[in-house]
């Protein structure tokens, strides 16, 4: 039973598995940016070492255009392997942008996502195990952290990425929602503000999902980082390199 909820509140407004699919692909299909060309032919953003110092790591960026606090975050990653040896997304709230690394900070592919409806970094605590209709407006933040995350289905049997069991968070494709919501629209819209729409979980287009996530995560654990709104990077992540 608790179990359901839980999947229930992640995959939100679900009316089948089949309808979800048709119209999430029909939203998502065009508003993918992918970059795996520019980073293969971009050059490397490590700089040259110092005889006798240590060389700092960096993440490739490629021609993505990415937010000073991701590309902190990202670079320290790299240079601390915090990654573990697993492919990492960070998601960066502000921009409503989520970025693909490979285990060696290469950055894959990057996309719009649309977050939680209310802005903050922390859940309630009990929100996985409650009812939709039992979560308040302010109640439905997007959580800033460090997850391992994983591939499961929900209980139509569609995959997506497992982020946070505990507060019933996931990325998954982009699902339709109330026709008033205007999901596919937002992803679509040419700036971050309009896309604070889902009860907290990370809704992604189709096409990036299922080019980058899937294959990334697909038989291993990964790390999905979500940059704080409210916090600071250093708070969040508990490293005094993140000023």
């Amino acid at each position: 039973m608790r179990a359901n909820c839980r999947l229930g509140a992640a995959c939100v407004l679900l009316v089948s598995a089949s309808c979800v699919w048709k119209l999430a692909r029909a939203a998502g299909d065009s508003v993918q940016v992918f970059q795996t060309a520019a980073v293969a032919a971009a050059p490397a953003t490590t700089k040259p070492a110092a005889p006798g110092m240590q060389k700092t790591r960096r993440a490739n960026f490629g021609l993505e255009r990415a937010s000073p606090q991701a590309l902190k975050v990202a670079n320290w990653i790299v240079d601390t392997a915090d990654n573990q040896g697993m492919p990492f997304m960070i998601i960066d709230k502000v921009y409503s942008r989520a970025l693909m690394f490979d285990v060696n900070g290469q950055l894959q592919g990057a996309a719009p996502v649309l977050l939680g409806l209310a802005r903050g970094d922390d859940s309630t605590p009990d929100i996985g195990t409650r009812e939709l209709s039992k979560i308040l407006p302010h109640e439905r933040t997007t959580p800033a952290g460090r997850f391992i995350a994983s591939l499961h289905r929900d209980i139509h049997g569609q995959e997506l990425l497992w982020v946070d069991y505990d507060s019933a968070l996931s990325l998954h494709r982009v699902v339709p929602g109330k026709p008033s919501e205007r999901r596919g629209q937002r992803l679509k819209s040419l700036t971050p503000d309009d896309n604070r729409i889902t009860f907290g979980c990370i809704n992604v287009p189709v096409r990036f999902y299922e080019s980058l996530v899937s294959p990334a995560f697909t038989g291993t654990n990964g790390v999905v980082y979500i940059l704080p709104e409210t916090r600071t990077i250093r708070e969040v992540f508990g490293s005094s390199d993140l000023e």
